[in-house]
C-alpha cells in the first residue's frame, strides 16, 4: 500500500477543486476508512480495491 502523495504523483489518484480525491483506472471517490488502533487513514476505491494511506 503506498501513500496518497505516492499515488497523487504517479497518476493513479485525481484531486479535484474540492480536495476529493478519484480514483483514475475507475473515476470513482475514495471512500475513507479509519481504525482508532492506527496513525492516519486508509483511502480505498470501492470498485477495484485499491488502497493508499494518507497521515
Amino acid at each position: 500500500m503506498e501513500s496518497v502523495r505516492k499515488g497523487l504523483r504517479s497518476g493513479d489518484l485525481e484531486k479535484d477543486n474540492y480536495g476529493r480525491l478519484t480514483c483514475v483506472d475507475c473515476g470513482e471517490e475514495l471512500a475513507t476508512q479509519n481504525d482508532p488502533d492506527e496513525v492516519g487513514k486508509v483511502r480505498a476505491c470501492p470498485e477495484c480495491d485499491s488502497e493508499w494511506q494518507e497521515i
